[in-house]
């Protein structure tokens, strides 16, 4: 790692220092341009004016310079101009890689965005193929201020390589507040994924601390780089499985300066009613069965009756006769197309009238499109639509499902048995759609049934994260989004904890409707310590046999203790032990041992937060119930009682899941703390 030089005259980190003031400056201007704007005279109506103003507010936000976070982390210097023929010798040119692009007032380049194509090589070259680099130089900083650099020769065989520290340091910085962004310590195998193309559905199958969260955040970064326009009219979306989760990554993509992609949860996908109840584990189970789309589709299209009247239409003094069995092949022609329910009901009545018009011409007459959209409109047609196609609420039609035994018989025969029927049946009485205590998987079923009515909306990209915990009728109210777009999926096998947790992701990316993935694995651990992963792992034969094992790269080996303890107090004592040292901690415990927790931090006078909330210097630790704990990471974890937390799950498979996902949350260190026996299958 390179220090400042004793020799003014030879100052490089004195020039990389008043590259960076000079950078931040054209950035302050760059802002400054767009905060001048007058669009008084440039908009025809209040909507352009309005529409251009939040397009102006937003490019303001997106160009701020946080004073934390660096402008730029590296620097490539070429060997050779771009596009320039080699043999003439060109001169190379100089770029500055940072997370967005800064130009000066005459235009050129003074930072260059991460995901430009002239930055690739910053995470690809490499000594065995340099990508015509010669050299790459890595920027370490303290708080907002350029304090080291560190020199890659890439062309010069000379030079070993070696790991980079200044890398190692990002890679292990302290973790308070939310969660950050990676663009200074992206790796070649992640960067492949980051930068995949947008036509395609990508699934990152990642243990523990492989960073792939990150990665799908990034990659959404740069698709919206890439493709700006196209995603700006479709739209990109960040599912994650909890609030808490969502408030941990929701500063990583505005650092970036992407402001404009929506977070949600699965249930927030499909609230189209208030979720009030829970189901028993073998109702829930069943109710994401992808056996209830079949079942749902049976019931809602068995309200289509076949006519067994002619349609009389009245014009003036002439009738119109339509008979039945020519209804019926109306009627047998729509069902027979792949179009949804709602759109073919609303295709009967012109159906019919165009019918109508041919009688009309056949008569002499030259009725236009106007007659034909009256005939639609008729009384009788209108009759006739309403008992051959009748309306259906998806509320509605779920209910009677759910609580009239023989409408779920008739539809459900041959698909389902008649356990797994009585299984999802209410047994409490329902007087209506408001009154009905719904389930999170009733509202995913309600949701199925609205898209077999109306098509769901879709979306350019999704990026669906911790995809291993949802159900396959989940995935469909996924899919559903981004049914002309495309997805990344990302998740770990060995860290699902629901009765339903994927069980393979060719299966996942079926359910989906994405068969054509393509499945990539991240092996390589860059957050949690060697000592950690390695005595978390002796849970994956047990838990997901046959999956490549986390390897850490870590090079510090961060600090690791199994403790038998006697007390609560002593596990209290290792929270402020753990708070001793830089960063954030997190206390995990089983969900029922958290009011106990919580007592005895506030008799000790320890301030803590809960999931989601922001750590502060102030407040570092964290009470975390172990079925939060999914995704989230802090610096030193005292992860309580572990067998708790296998008996606080309905079967001990899932429990070993829950409990590798708890002792995999720290990056530095991890205290396990124990009065009852560890699970043998960790001893």
């Amino acid at each position: 790692m390179s220090t400042p030089a004793a020799d003014p005259l030879d100052d490089p980190l004195g020039r990389e220092r008043s590259h960076l003031a000079a950078s931040r400056a054209a950035l302050r201007a760059m802002r400054e341009d767009v905060e001048s704007l007058d669009i008084r005279d440039v908009t025809a109506n209040w909507v352009n004016a309005e529409v251009l103003s939040r397009q102006i507010d937003e490019r303001i936000k997106a160009l701020a310079d946080l004073s934390d976070t660096p402008l730029f982390f590296g620097r490539l210097d070429f060997l050779h101009a771009p596009g320039a023929d080699q043999a003439e010798g060109a001169e190379g040119e100089r770029f500055y890689i940072g997370r967005r692009h800064v130009h000066d007032a005459d235009g050129d380049p003074m930072v260059i965005d991460w995901r430009a194509p002239v930055s690739q090589p910053f995470y690809r070259a490499s000594k065995k193929d340099a990508m015509d680099i010669g050299l790459r130089r890595r920027f370490g900083y303290t708080g907002g201020d350029l304090t080291a650099y560190e020199d890659e020769h890439l062309s010069d065989p000379a030079e070993t390589a070696t790991t980079s520290k200044l890398l190692q340091q990002e890679i292990e910085r302290p973790r308070v507040g939310p969660m950050r962004d990676i663009v200074a310590t992206i790796q070649p195998e992640q960067d492949e994924i980051v930068r995949s193309g947008l036509s395609g559905t990508v699934c990152v199958q990642g243990g523990p601390g492989t960073g792939k969260t990150a990665v799908g955040l990034h990659r959404v970064a740069y698709l919206l780089y890439a493709h700006r326009e196209r995603l700006a009219r479709t739209g990109t979306l960040v599912i994650g499985p909890n609030r808490s989760f969502l408030h941990y990554i929701e500063q990583v993509l505005p650092a970036l300066g992407e402001l404009a992609v929506q977070q949600a949860t699965v249930d927030d996908l499909v609230a189209q009613v208030e979720v009030r109840g829970t189901d028993e584990a073998a109702a829930a189970v069943l109710k994401g069965d992808a056996r209830m789309a079949e079942v749902l589709r049976r019931a809602l299209y068995s309200h289509v009756t076949m006519p067994t009247e002619a349609v009389v239409v009245v014009r003036g003094s002439r009738r119109w006769r339509l008979p039945a069995y020519e209804l019926e092949d109306i009627v047998q022609e729509l069902r027979g197309r792949d179009i949804r329910y709602g759109a073919a009901r609303e295709a009967l009545p012109q159906r019919i009238a165009h019918a109508v018009l041919v009688q009309m011409e056949r008569s002499g007459e030259a009725p236009d499109d106007r007659v034909q959209d009256a005939v639609a409109r008729n009384s009788a047609v209108k009759a006739a639509v309403k008992e051959i196609w009748p309306a259906v609420d998806p509320a509605k039609l779920v209910l009677r499902l759910l609580t009239d035994a023989d409408f779920l018989a008739e539809h459900a025969a041959g698909v389902l048995d008649e356990d797994e029927q009585k299984s999802i049946l209410w047994t409490r009485a329902v007087r209506s759609v408001k009154s009905a205590k719904w389930s999170a998987a009733d509202a995913v079923l309600i949701d199925e049934a609205a898209d077999l009515i109306q098509r769901t909306h879709s979306l350019g990209h999704v990026v669906l994260d911790e995809a291993q915990d949802l159900s396959p009728m989940q995935y469909r109210a996924v899919g559903r989004r981004c049914t002309t777009g495309s997805a990344t999926v990302l998740g770990d096998l060995a860290q699902g904890t629901t009765p339903w947790a994927t069980r393979s992701w060719d299966e996942a990316l079926a359910h989906l409707g994405k068969r054509d993935g393509v499945i990539e694995e991240l092996t390589a651990g860059f957050r949690v310590p060697t000592d950690v992963i390695t005595y978390a792992s002796r849970l994956l034969p047990h838990i997901a046999p046959g999956l490549t094992p986390v390897a850490s790269v870590r090079e510090n080996p961060g600090f690791f203790e199994v403790r038998p303890v006697a007390e609560t107090a002593e596990v209290v004592a290792a929270c402020a032990e753990s708070l001793r040292n830089e960063g954030s901690t997190g206390l995990i415990a089983a969900d029922a041992r958290i009011p106990v927790l919580a007592e005895a931090l506030t008799a000790a006078g320890i301030p803590y937060l809960a999931p989601g909330e922001e750590t502060t210097e102030e407040a570092r630790l964290t009470l975390v119930p172990a079925s939060l704990a999914k995704g989230l990471e802090y610096d030193y974890v005292v992860l309580d009682e572990p067998q708790a937390v296998v008996d606080g799950e309905p079967d001990e498979r899932t429990g070993l899941r829950r409990l590798y996902v708890a002792l995999t949350r720290a990056v530095s260190g991890l205290i396990v703390t124990h009065s009852a026996p560890v699970p043998a299958q960790l001893a």
